[in-house]
């Protein structure tokens, strides 16, 4: 660790003789590299020699600070091969961080060499086409149209004994919480022992050791430095105890952690976020571990989620903040609050797909393993005990001490969502509500009554089916019928998921306030979406299951084995050769997969993974109950 680096560079040292003088007392810092992030989320770097920023820092600043090909990285439909140049601006009005490479020590310094990553927009044909301009241009919507509001109702505002005039700006706040899976390479535990560990809360915030305790605290520390203010880490639910190997040191480590930190304004939190990830998985791999950011990397264990806060507060010209969800009198929320809560569970079949974007994350929003599956929230039983409903999608988040915390915590988001559009969608979704909440003239006992209804139940802006609000839990007191009828049947594969856009055409309309969410952006990212979704089905998931069906063979012998053993056997076989083999009559499974995939039949190609999915988790569980029966293997 070296305390004497730059780690940051706030927005207010930008400026060129500011940045110049700052680059030149540290000559350990070599390169520049413009992150820019695509439709898929995916960052893009590259290493500028600083000598080149420094000769022409004023274009970098204020220009067009560099190009890339549009067709390497996911802008489909927007930079495609014939007209593929995109241009990349440099984000001023952001925070800048400086990466170091702690395996390569500068001579001259012997400092870490260390490159200044600076956060761009990605413009084509001069119209910003990115996943952090999206973000942006929808927060600046939130902000233009409940000013307006704001103005045609300002008796929301004399709740706070203030005035239109009194504001000086409105903060779109946002905090992510990162789980994340660590191991020592080439290790895997049964997943049995992982699952029993995990009924038995046996790793839950149990102490670190080892390596991993290590590595979690120079993180922390690291955290620190980069000034992101660390709140938390800790061992999460997931894992097994590691084993001490002749040297002292622990192996066949597999377990889970968390780190928190505090929340920020949404870009610089997305910002944030991305490289955090950054900072996690090589302090874990100096220290010989392997993280990973898979939502769901291990089936039938807990998998990684990132649960995503939202809030939204004023900031007064005299430095006071006013949370606008804090409700001012005996009630769960503000006005604004139940609003935007309301608008959220309203319109999140179109926030979705935003957030659940790969085969991945759709296995981990499964019932059973504290991941969320139903479009409802969780407000408390009383307003004196918040709630803690860890079941819900959309958990109200209360401190009857510190009016400022009052915000939502969206639960389905993973480390892999793309968290510039999944608060870009969730605060245009918010925002639907809240105008609808302010323009109705309804109180918040009427706006409560109206989240808190039965299905069946008419309301003048929530769908008269459906409920919203359940203090239970969704899984253990609702059947799957109820469930299904009651929040809705949770999409099963990312074709379902994506199909939300074109089946509630109507709850678009709410992302489309902002001019970032255009139909060509909206079109662009449903066939990124789509297109990774096949290419992962056709060669990682079909490849790793058939290399896993292979694997399944007859460990019995005739004169040592039961009629169960044979009957098992040949349960599993059969199985095998449905999933895998064809025959001159019949088509194995995995051909049809193929063959709807060439056909781009995908309606067709998502039932059959459906189907493929669970013949799979059928196989596993016959062959386990097959091995469990053989005494001699």
């Amino acid at each position: 660790m070296y305390k004497d680096l730059i780690y940051t560079i706030p927005k207010s040292n930008h400026e060129e003789e500011t940045l110049r003088k700052l680059l030149q007392a540290h000559p350990e810092i070599k390169f520049v590299s413009l992150v820019g992030v695509d439709l898929a989320g995916n960052d893009t770097d590259e290493k500028i020699p600083i000598k080149v920023f420094l000769e022409d820092i004023n274009s970098f600043l204020h220009g067009i600070a560099a190009q890339t090909d549009g067709s390497s990285v996911w802008l489909p439909g927007i930079a495609d091969l014939n007209n593929a140049k995109t241009d990349m601006v440099v984000d001023l009005n952001c925070n800048w961080f400086v990466d170091y490479n702690y395996d390569l020590i500068d001579d001259a310094t012997n400092k870490p060499v260390g490159t200044l990553r600076i956060p761009c927009f990605l413009k084509h044909e001069n119209k910003s086409v990115d996943s952090r301009h999206i973000l942006k241009a929808s927060i600046e919507t939130f902000k233009s149209n409940l000013l307006d509001l704001l103005k045609k109702h300002p008796h929301f505002l004399e709740n706070y004994k203030i005035t239109l005039d009194d504001i000086e700006d409105i903060k779109a706040t946002a905090a992510t919480e990162l789980e994340f899976w660590v191991k020592t390479p080439n290790d895997l535990s049964e997943t049995e022992e992982l699952s029993t560990s995990q009924v038995l809360k046996e790793q839950y915030w149990a102490r670190t050791k080892g390596d991993v305790r290590t590595a979690l605290e120079e993180c922390m520390l690291m955290l620190e430095y980069y000034g992101f203010n660390p709140e938390m880490g800790h061992k999460e639910v997931g894992g097994v105890q590691g084993k001490l190997d002749e040297t002292g040191r622990f192996n066949h480590i597999m377990e889970q952690l968390e780190i928190d930190w505090k929340f920020d304004e949404a870009i610089q939190a997305a910002d944030n976020e991305l490289f955090i990830r950054t900072i996690v998985k090589e302090t874990f791999r100096r220290h010989g571990l392997e993280v990973s950011f898979m939502a769901k990397p291990i089936e039938g264990v807990a998998g990684n989620g990132e649960h995503t806060h939202m809030g939204m507060a004023l900031k007064l010209k005299n430095g006071k903040l006013i949370n606008l969800f804090t409700a001012t009198k005996d009630h769960f929320l503000s006005t604004i609050g139940y609003g935007a809560i309301m608008g959220l569970l309203k319109n999140y079949e179109i926030v979705n797909p935003f957030v659940s974007a790969t085969n991945d994350s759709l296995r981990r929003l499964k019932p059973g393993y504290e991941a969320p599956v139903c479009i409802v929230t969780s407000l408390g039983h009383s307003t004196a005990i918040p709630s803690r409903n860890r079941t819900v999608l959309a958990g109200l988040i209360r401190d009857e001490n510190n009016p400022l915390a009052t915000r939502f915590e969206l639960r389905a988001p993973n480390p892999h969502t793309n968290t510039y559009l999944a608060l870009s969608a969730g605060y245009l979704a918010m925002l639907d509500g809240v105008i609808y909440a302010l323009s109705s003239g309804k109180d918040e006992d009427e706006l409560l009554k109206e989240l808190s209804k039965k299905p069946g139940e008419a309301g003048d802006y929530l769908d008269t089916d459906r409920a919203y609000r359940s203090e239970e839990d969704v899984f253990e007191d609702y059947t799957e019928e109820e469930r299904n009828s009651f929040f809705g049947k949770a999409p099963s594969t990312v074709y379902e998921n994506l199909s939300s856009f074109k089946k509630y055409p109507e709850k678009l309309e709410a992302l489309k306030r902002s001019s970032a969410f255009t139909d060509r952006a909206i079109e662009s990212y449903a066939i990124t979406v789509q297109s990774r979704w096949l290419t992962e089905i056709e060669h990682k998931i079909m490849n790793s299951y058939m290399g896993e069906v292979r694997s399944y063979k007859a460990l019995h012998t005739l004169e040592k084995s039961l009629d169960l053993d044979i009957s098992n056997w040949m349960a599993i076989n059969e199985l095998r050769h449905y999933l895998m083999k064809d025959t001159y009559t019949s088509k194995s499974l995995f051909t049809k997969i193929r063959e709807a995939t060439a056909a781009e039949d995908y309606e067709k190609v998502s039932a059959l993974q459906i189907e493929l999915d669970y013949k799979m988790d059928v196989l596993r569980k016959i062959y386990d109950s097959y091995k469990k029966n053989l005494l001699d293997i």
